[in-house]
């Protein structure tokens, strides 16, 4: 996509809902307030940018940020510390059976216990702990019914009328109790989120405000410049608060006013300069959302550490067989055996399964028909058994009872990129049970038909991934030409010099005010004139971002679904491309979006351009057009700029209404329909643009109708996050790779191996194998910065670091090419191509006969290693395992393909490694892969050492096939 988010794109959970806009040419901006760029600029993902730990910030900060220089520093009055000490205090009465319940546990703060509850009716009640020890046994000092209660030791219990949710504060300094009844809350039931560049713009739990009677509370631990809002799961537009236009700027302990993105000026990110641990408090105020944020003061009641110790003795790792059977994803009617480990004392134990609600893109988070499974204990473990007979994703947990008190073991608490679901599988945690069930973090478990089969080939694929502008120019009489050519009302501009870097608006570098309307005149041609570079450097697949007609340079705003556009040539063209790269053994995967079309298309025309009868003509609703039913319109809207719906608010990509008979007809029905009509023309697959936007529904048609066309055609679907319910069998093949993006990247950057690992453990956990060995690995993309750019190679930087930054490349491309998948190369990565986000991740690919400067010895090392992976097998195809080794730096893998063994070992540190792991006997002698002359490497007593190089690995072959490899030990 076109990143709509962050210039473009916040990158998010992903896709934030963009503001109104005051001009339909105009986008949302979200992540970097003060940088305007056209609609068609702004699409493609709203997710984008944030990708990886070092996000990019605007050039345009806001000028009073930089006198902001206040540390958070926590100040408070002088605290006493609780007379109970470590003993917990409770409302105990008439309506929890006098019971110590941890609904009803006191918080103490500072100087005072603090209780938030809901409760109804005409109760009794005291306080005490759950011994009702003598200091902690509190009543009233008289027989009274109202609030505020003077409380004694041993006092008789008290009534009241409660009448919903109360918030109650007892101060032992003044043996005073008081009760006061909640508001309710000003956004109702919706759950709020601190939604920024601090988390990829997703609806992550630990970004969830709480609200706690009087205003709405958020802990955090930041630093440094974070851009944000504040927004529900849905990016609704009464729960979504911006900051006003001029004002994006908190200050510490400072109200800040927001707008709800229903108000007027609601358009820009909110700013803070963090450092460190910070409360952040909402509350509503005449109406007027205010923020503040201040020292960390908030004590939230719902997290309660675990100190059971037979809670704390539970254990299931998901994926260990010794508490889950079969591992990973499974077909449809298997069964599954679950078996938890506990000291004694557990009298209870319950599996809870529930399907996953799926539907539309990841806000929709929710599980539905819980099932309640009873496990038995056998003498040593808790164990139950399910049949799943149904596709789907599920989600599982585990209800234990221990001495009447309830404790849930969940999934863990890892974050997983981009995904608004926290939790990466394998080893669990154990929690107190939550009053809502909805916080839970559930294990998850694929169903999928099994019939699933993706192309037998999809294995093999290396992929060369082009941006067709930017790639090569092979044709110059099909030029755009300025004063010419048009995009959408504005004219075009032309970089006569191939190497420029493309233009930016509003930066200084001579271009006119609009985005997107640049070109460089790259073609079909210019790609079948390089198809044999293509082919010598190893790759045999194309993904090229879309050809149809579409007035923009990255052709997102489709203008004519079966039509190439001229500037790029001809349909003839195309075909001649798909058979000039079959003869060299290369496929041809094309791209495009059926969620939405360009405003200036012959499907909507709403600059009057086509004689086609489009739906809007000239600003009108058509009745008569053919495409009506293709969109949904509001005739109540007197404005035309509110009477259709733009795709996430921007007008310039209008959506298509997917329900559409007539629309799916012309998508996969019919027999020229857009599907079958490329496939004819050659195409070997498609990879489809913002999947989630898209009914689940069109996806489950559209695939059968694909593969009724032609079987081993390839699907791939564009999605950022955990995309298992992809992955059924019943809509996409494969997904463009995120999270191995993110974290391969990372790795490179010198991050924890084995934290990072667990984003790679969830997916081959997640997904069905034929999936996951079909991923589309990618490193860079035209819509996040390149790999090299993240890694430090930025405009000025010294020979020092971008030498640095291109040995990180080379780690991060050595694992992709040793690992599971598709490894994709984005265009002009190999030959050293930087560049920040769009447009600057789009620069043009630097042909030395055009006077560019091409990296030839970073070229020859993706040669070497891009002919490592075709010439082994074991690579493309063999069996992986979690790590036999990892740490923090250093991770081994190990391959089997029929009578092959590789061992891949990666070291992102600056200094070398030596490790020493345990092999079967029978594995004497491997060869180093990376380098055949060097000495071969032997084994002594079933032990191998090996040195790794720094930021680097070796890659060491052995013909044999054991059974089982022993888990090693550093040395």
């Amino acid at each position: 996509m076109n990143n709509v988010f962050s210039r473009r794109h916040p990158g998010a959970g992903r896709y934030p809902r963009p503001s109104a806009q005051p001009r339909i040419e105009r986008a949302w901006t979200p992540a970097c307030a003060g940088v305007t760029s056209t609609a068609s600029a702004l699409y493609r993902h709203l997710l984008v940018i944030a990708a990886t730990a070092a996000l990019v910030g605007c050039s345009s900060a806001p000028s009073q940020l930089a006198a902001q220089t206040t540390s958070i520093t926590p100040t408070s009055p002088a605290c006493t510390p609780s007379p109970l000490g470590k003993r917990p205090l409770y409302l105990r009465g008439s309506f929890n059976s006098w019971n110590a319940n941890e609904e009803q546990r006191f918080t103490y703060r500072c100087n005072q216990f603090e209780l938030t509850t809901t409760i109804k009716g005409d109760h009794r009640f005291k306080l005490g702990d759950e011994a009702w020890s003598p200091d902690a046994d509190l009543g009233a000092k008289d027989n009274a019914q109202q609030s505020p209660f003077t409380l004694i030791a041993k006092g008789s219990d008290m009534g009241y009328l409660f009448s919903g949710t109360h918030q109650l504060k007892y101060t032992p300094a003044h043996q005073m109790l008081t009760i006061d009844k909640c508001p309710d809350a000003p956004f109702g039931n919706a759950t709020l989120y601190l939604r920024g560049s601090m988390n990829n713009w997703a609806a992550l739990d630990d970004y969830a405000f709480k609200f706690n009677c009087d205003a709405y509370y958020l802990n955090v631990n930041l630093s440094g410049r974070q851009e944000f809002k504040i927004a529900d799961p849905a990016w609704s537009d009464a729960a979504t608060l911006s900051a006003a236009a001029g004002a994006s700027t908190a200050l510490f302990e400072q109200p800040f006013t927001m707008k709800r993105n229903s108000d007027p000026g609601a358009s820009e990110n909110a700013a803070f300069l963090f450092s460190g641990e910070a409360t952040i408090k909402l509350v509503v105020q005449n109406g007027k959302p205010v923020l503040t944020i201040g020292p960390k003061l908030f004590q939230d009641p719902s997290r309660v550490p675990v100190t059971d110790p037979v809670a704390l003795s539970v254990g299931f790792d998901s994926r260990s067989l010794k508490h889950k059977s079969p591992f990973g994803a499974i077909t449809a009617g298997s069964g599954v055996e679950f078996a938890l480990a506990s000291k004694p004392g557990v009298t209870k134990a319950t599996l809870v399964i529930e399907k996953r609600r799926l539907e539309g893109n990841q806000e929709v988070l929710e599980y539905l028909e819980p099932i309640r499974v009873a496990m038995q204990f056998n003498g040593e473990r808790w164990v139950a058994k399910h049949r799943f007979a149904d596709l789907g994703v599920y989600g599982y947990y585990f209800e234990i009872v221990i001495g009447g008190n309830t404790f849930i073991y969940a999934n863990n608490n890892d974050s997983v990129y981009w995904t608004r679901e926290k939790g990466s599988g394998g080893v669990g945690e154990i929690i107190e049970a939550p009053a809502q069930t909805t916080t839970i973090r559930r294990f998850r478990q694929t169903v999928f038909d099994a019939n699933f089969k993706v192309p037998e080939w999809a294995p093999d694929i290396v992929y060369y991934y082009i941006f067709p502008d930017r790639f090569r120019n092979g044709n110059r009489a099909n030029d755009p030409k300025p004063g010419v050519d048009t995009y959408q009302n504005y004219g075009v501009e032309f970089h006569s010099n191939w190497n420029e870097k493309p233009y930016r608006p509003n930066t200084g570098d001579g271009s006119d005010g609009v985005f997107n309307n640049d070109f460089f005149g790259g073609d079909i041609a210019g790609i079948i004139e390089k198809l044999d570079y293509i082919k010598d450097l190893g790759a045999n697949t194309l993904y090229i971002t879309p050809m149809f007609q579409a007035p923009s340079n990255h052709k997102y705003d489709t203008a004519d679904f079966k039509n190439i556009d001229p500037h790029f040539g001809s349909n003839d063209d195309f075909v001649r491309l798909t058979a000039e790269a079959a003869k060299r053994g290369i496929r041809v995967i094309p791209d495009t979006s059926l969620n939405h079309v360009g405003a200036d298309s012959t499907y909507f025309d709403r600059y009057s351009k086509y004689q086609s009868k489009g739906a809007f003509e000239g600003n009108r609703i058509n009745d008569e057009s053919p495409y009506a039913s293709w969109f949904s319109f509001d005739r109540t809207q007197s404005d035309p700029a509110k009477q259709f719906r733009g795709w996430t608010g921007i007008l310039d990509l209008p959506e298509l209404n997917k329900s559409s008979p007539s629309f799916r007809k012309f998508a996969y029905g019919d027999a020229d329909s857009v599907m079958k009509l490329w496939l004819d023309r050659g195409a070997a697959g498609w990879r489809m643009d913002v999947a989630p936007w898209v009914p689940d529904d069109f996806w489950r048609e559209w695939r059968r109708a694909v593969k009724a066309h032609r079987p081993d055609a390839l699907t791939v679907a564009e999605t950022w996050f955990d995309s298992s319910k992809y992955f059924l069998g019943d809509t996409f093949d494969s997904t463009m790779n995120y999270i191995f993006r993110n974290t391969v990247q990372d790795y490179a950057m010198g991050g924890k191996a084995a934290k990072l690992y667990q984003n790679i453990e969830l997916m081959r956990e997640a997904y069905p194998p034929q999936s996951f060995y079909a991923l589309m690995n990618l490193l860079s993309s035209h819509d996040a910065a390149r790999s090299l750019h993240q890694f430090g190679f930025h405009d000025g930087a010294d020979a020092a670091t971008i030498a640095l930054a291109k040995q990180r490349l080379q780690l991060a491309v050595l694992f992709q090419m040793t690992f599971p998948g598709a490894p994709t190369v984005y265009y002009g990565d190999e030959v050293g191509v930087t560049g920040g986000d769009d447009p600057y991740n789009r620069a043009t690919y630097p042909w030395a006969d055009t006077g560019g400067k091409p990296d030839t010895a970073l070229l020859a090392q993706f040669k070497q290693l891009i002919k490592l992976r075709n010439d082994h097998p074991v690579l493309r195809r063999g069996s992986i395992e979690a790590p036999i080794y990892i740490d923090d730096n250093v991770i081994v893998l190990v391959r089997k393909h029929n009578d092959t063994v590789a061992i891949v070992a990666t070291n992102n540190a600056t200094t070398a490694k030596q490790i020493t792991i345990t092999l079967p006997n029978e594995l004497r002698t491997f060869t180093d892969a990376l380098n055949p002359n060097a000495t071969k490497l032997t084994t002594a007593e079933g032990r191998i050492t090996i040195d790794i190089p720094p930021l680097s690995g070796r890659v060491l072959v052995n013909k044999w096939f054991p059974d089982k490899l022993h888990q090693s030990t550093p040395r």
